[in-house]
C-alpha cells in the first residue's frame, strides 16, 4: 500500500460514530494513489437510515431551542479547529480521492469560511422579522424563521470534506438536526470532518452519519427527512428531485456543468492562459464548476492556444502528501474509463490533441495527462456531455456575440468564466451568459469564495442555492404570526354592503400613505 500518514486504527475509530444497526455488507474503500484497498465500510440499508432519522429528530427539539447565539458559537469553533487541525484532514482528504495537496488545502479554507461567514451573518438572518400588518396599528405581523425538521445530505467524493459539512454548518445553525450519505468512496473524509465539529461542541446526535450505496440509503434518505441537499449527477438530481415531490419536500440540487470559458479580443494571451490553467484543472477536473469549453477571439486565439498549450504541459502530474504537485490523480477506475472514453472518441472522429491525451499508470493507477483538443465537433461525445477528468476544448470564435451563443448553447448552466482586458465590458459579458455563477477574470474561486453570494446552477445544473442568504434560509420554514387588536377585519355586525363600502375606501385612503408611515 501507499505510504501514508493515516493508520487502520484511526480509519476504525472513525467509522465507530456510523449509524449501523446490525450485520452489513462491507464495501471496499480504494485508495486512489495504489489502486489498494484502504479499508472496508457498512453497505448501510433502509433500518440503518430509520435510525439515524429517528436518533436526529429525537436530539433536535433542544438544540432548535437554543439561543441561535450558542449555535453560532459553535460553528466558530469549528472554524478555528479545522485550520488548527487541518493536516489529518489534508491526509485523509487526499488518501480517498487521490487530489493535491493545494486542492485539498481549498476544502479546508472553504470550510473555515463558510463557518465564520453564517456564525457571523446567520443570527440576524434568523430573527424574528416585524412585517406591516393587515391594519396599521391594529395588527401585529411577525414572520419567524423555523427549522424544517431533519436535513438530509447526499455529499460526492469530489470535495469530501467542503460537500460534506459546508451545507451542513447553515442547515445546523438555523436549528435543524442532519443525517449525512457520504459517498462511500470518501466516507472517512466526512467522518473526520464531523467528529472536529463534535469536538466543537456540536452534540453527536445532531448529526448523523450512513455509509452505503445512493440506490439504498440515499433513496431512503429522501424518503425519511424533511428536506434533502443534493450534490451530483444531473441524471441522479432528477431522481432525488422526482422522490422529494413524492414526499411533498423542498430539495436544492447542484448538478453536472459543462462550463465554458471565454477569452474576448482585448484580453492578454498568456494572462488568459494562465488563468485558465487554474479554472481547468484543479482536483485533476473533478470539480463541477472548473472549465470544459474555451471560446477564444480568433484576434487572440494562437498566442492563447501556444501559452495555454506550453502551459498545460508543464504541469506537474505527482501523488504524495506533501505539497508540490500540481495536478493530481483520478479518483478511480471508472473515471479513467470515462476520460479515456471521451478522449479517444473524439480522436478517432477527428479531433487533434494539443497537449496530453496519455494515461500515466507510471505515476498512477488512475492517472491522466491534463489534456488539450482541438477541432472538437458536435456528434463527439464530450462536445457537450461533462466528462469531469483533466479534458479541454478550445474554440476559436469571430466576434463576443459567437461567444455568449456558443457558451449559452448547452442544456447546463452552472458556472462560467469571461476574460478582458476592459473589466466593464467583461462584466457586461458575464451579465449575458445564462450560468448561475460567472466570474470576470478569475475561473471559479471569485465567486466560489464569495460565500456571502448564493451559488448553484440553472437548467439542468439544478435548483436551489448553496452560500449567500439563500444557503441558510432554505434550510426554515418562514412562519407568520399575525395579532389582531380592536377593530375586527371581517364585517362583524355591519352589512356587508356598508363593509365593503368603508374597506374600499380604507384601501384607496391606505394606498396614499408613505410606506415608511405605513
Amino acid at each position: 500500500m501507499y505510504e501514508h500518514r493515516v493508520g487502520a486504527n484511526r480509519l476504525a475509530s472513525l467509522r465507530e460514530d456510523l449509524v449501523v444497526t446490525g450485520e452489513r455488507e462491507q464495501l471496499d474503500v480504494i485508495e486512489p494513489f495504489s489502486g489498494d484497498v484502504l479499508a472496508s465500510i457498512p453497505a448501510g440499508t433502509e433500518a440503518d437510515v430509520d435510525a439515524a432519522v429517528e436518533r436526529a429528530r429525537a436530539a433536535r427539539t433542544a438544540w432548535a431551542n437554543r439561543p441561535v447565539e450558542e449555535r453560532a458559537a459553535v460553528l466558530e469553533r469549528y472554524a478555528e479547529r479545522v485550520l488548527d487541525d487541518q493536516a489529518e484532514l489534508l491526509d485523509m482528504a487526499q488518501l480517498e480521492t487521490g487530489k493535491t495537496r493545494r486542492d485539498a488545502f481549498e476544502e479546508v479554507l472553504d470550510v473555515a469560511q463558510t463557518a465564520t461567514h453564517y456564525a457571523d451573518a446567520g443570527p440576524d438572518l434568523l430573527t424574528s422579522e416585524r412585517r406591516r400588518g393587515a391594519l396599521p396599528g391594529l395588527t401585529k405581523t411577525t414572520v419567524h424563521r423555523q427549522p424544517k425538521g431533519v436535513v438530509g445530505i447526499i455529499a460526492p467524493w469530489n470535495y469530501p470534506v467542503t460537500l460534506a459539512v459546508s451545507d451542513a454548518l447553515p442547515a445546523l445553525l438555523a436549528g435543524n438536526a442532519v443525517v449525512l450519505k457520504p459517498a462511500e468512496e470518501t466516507t472517512h473524509s466526512a467522518l473526520l470532518a464531523r467528529r472536529l465539529l463534535v469536538d466543537a461542541g456540536l452534540p453527536p446526535e445532531l448529526f448523523q452519519v450512513v455509509s452505503g450505496t445512493g440506490e439504498r440509503v440515499g433513496a431512503g434518505l429522501v424518503d425519511r427527512v424533511d428536506y434533502v441537499c443534493f450534490t451530483g449527477s444531473t441524471e441522479a438530481g432528477r431522481s432525488v428531485a422526482e422522490r422529494a415531490g413524492r414526499a411533498l419536500i423542498d430539495c436544492s440540487l447542484e448538478l453536472g456543468g459543462k462550463n465554458p470559458l471565454l477569452v474576448l479580443d482585448d484580453a492578454d494571451p498568456e494572462t488568459a492562459a494562465n488563468g485558465a490553467i487554474r479554472a481547468s484543472f484543479p482536483n485533476a477536473g473533478q470539480l463541477c464548476i472548473s472549465t470544459e469549453r474555451l471560446y477564444v477571439h480568433e484576434s487572440v486565439y494562437e498566442p492563447f492556444r501556444d501559452a495555454f498549450v506550453a502551459a498545460t504541459e508543464d504541469l506537474d502530474l505527482g501523488s504524495g502528501f506533501e505539497f508540490g504537485a500540481d495536478v493530481g490523480s483520478l479518483q478511480s477506475a471508472a473515471q479513467l474509463e470515462k476520460v479515456e472514453r471521451h478522449v479517444d472518441d473524439a480522436v478517432e472522429k477527428g479531433a487533434d490533441v494539443l497537449a496530453g491525451g496519455r494515461a500515466r499508470p507510471d505515476i498512477g493507477p488512475f492517472f491522466y495527462e491534463p489534456t488539450v483538443l482541438e477541432g472538437v465537433t458536435p456528434e463527439m461525445t464530450l462536445y457537450d456531455e461533462e466528462t469531469f477528468g483533466p479534458v479541454v476544448s478550445l474554440f476559436p470564435v469571430h466576434s463576443v456575440e459567437e461567444a455568449i451563443e456558443r457558451a449559452n448553447d448547452s442544456p447546463y448552466g452552472l458556472n462560467a468564466s469571461v476574460w478582458a482586458g476592459d473589466r466593464d465590458r467583461g462584466e457586461r459579458v458575464a451579465e449575458r451568459i445564462d450560468c448561475g455563477t460567472v466570474n470576470v477574470n478569475e475561473g471559479y474561486a471569485a465567486s466560489w469564495a464569495s460565500v456571502d453570494a448564493p451559488m448553484g446552477g440553472v437548467d439542468d445544473s439544478g435548483i436551489g442555492r448553496r452560500h449567500g442568504d439563500d444557503g441558510l434560509l432554505k434550510y426554515t420554514e418562514p412562519q407568520t404570526v399575525a395579532v389582531q387588536r380592536g377593530v375586527r377585519i371581517d364585517s362583524g355586525p355591519l352589512p356587508d354592503a356598508v363593509w365593503a363600502r368603508l374597506m374600499t375606501g380604507a384601501v384607496k385612503l391606505l394606498s396614499q400613505v408613505p410606506e415608511r408611515f405605513r
